[in-house]
């Protein structure tokens, strides 16, 4: 029911959490409006000048000026692996004015594995990715749109195959409402395959399998069978596909692509890093003569 006939229109504009109740006119017609104000945190401004790695006892700090970094539960952040500590250095290093923590995918995963928040084993981690399995998003293959089925075909079945062949399983796509069919051994092959990764990996896997949406994506990305950005558009195929018809909002399709892109690259170097051994020798000074 319109109010304009009785003189008064009332708005909701969901912009905070304090109402106000304003009122304004045009000709004949009194319109009030409430608005509701949202107060979102601001992001913390930078407050060091330069990052920096320390060797302390085995593992690898960061610094940011004299500061030792800590995670977000107040644990001293070090990590075992130089590589990734000057890839977290980084990331630091790369923020401008505020800190934009969401762009740091390679910290939050290290406190991640540091903190532990969930309290999860690996084994319990293994499980869940397992479970993506018969839902992986490339073994549904369209039952509608033949043009569609064959798109799939062509850029998702040779994945597959080349899946099948490293992994010695039999996983085949489906084309019906039903999930695909997972065999207990073809589980168990790709179980015994994460178990050989430390917990550090397995965190990473987990959250290249949750971005992507798919087991066999991330471990042939894992295994350099195909590249991050191949995986990510396979991921995104039908999305591609429908922008191929219908066309492509550039800042919203480019910006969700590179954000997916950014997110797969840094869990799927998590991984390499943390599944790598290196050991530290301290040079011995000379002998006085």
């Amino acid at each position: 029911m319109l109010r304009q006939s009785l003189g008064v229109c009332r708005t909701l504009v969901s912009v905070g959490a304090k109402n106000e109740l304003r009122s304004c006119g045009h000709g004949s017609v009194s319109t009030k409006i409430l608005f509701q104000k949202r107060f979102y945190a601001a992001p913390p401004k930078r407050f060091y000048k330069k990052t920096g790695v320390l060797y302390n006892d085995g593992s690898y700090e960061i610094t940011l000026d004299n500061r030792k970094l800590k995670t977000p539960a107040g644990t001293l952040f070090k990590v075992s692996n130089e590589a990734l500590a000057l890839a977290v250095a980084t990331e630091w290093d790369a923020q401008k004015k505020v800190i934009n923590q969401s762009s740091m995918h390679l910290t939050a995963l290290c406190s991640t594995c540091i903190d532990n928040p969930n309290h999860v084993t690996k084994e319990d981690l293994i499980q869940k990715i397992i479970s993506f399995l018969s839902t992986d998003t490339i073994l549904f293959h369209s039952s509608e749109d033949d043009e569609l089925y064959k798109f799939q075909q062509s850029e998702w079945q040779p994945v597959v195959d080349k899946f099948n062949e490293k992994f010695s399983v039999n996983l085949a796509p489906s084309r019906h409402l039903g999930m695909p069919q997972v065999s207990d051994q073809d589980r168990n092959t790709v179980q015994k395959y994460l178990a050989s990764h430390n917990f550090w990996a397995i965190i990473g896997f987990s959250f290249a399998v949750e971005s992507l949406k798919s087991v066999i994506l991330t471990l042939t990305c894992k295994e350099r069978f195909i590249s991050v950005e191949k995986a990510v558009l396979l991921s995104r195929l039908e999305e591609e596909f429908q922008t191929g018809h219908w066309g492509r909002v550039e800042w919203a399709h480019d910006v969700s692509q590179l954000d997916l892109q950014a997110r797969v690259a840094a869990a799927i170097m998590f991984v390499y890093l943390n599944s790598v051994e290196e050991t530290v020798k301290m040079k011995k000074s000379a002998p006085i003569t």
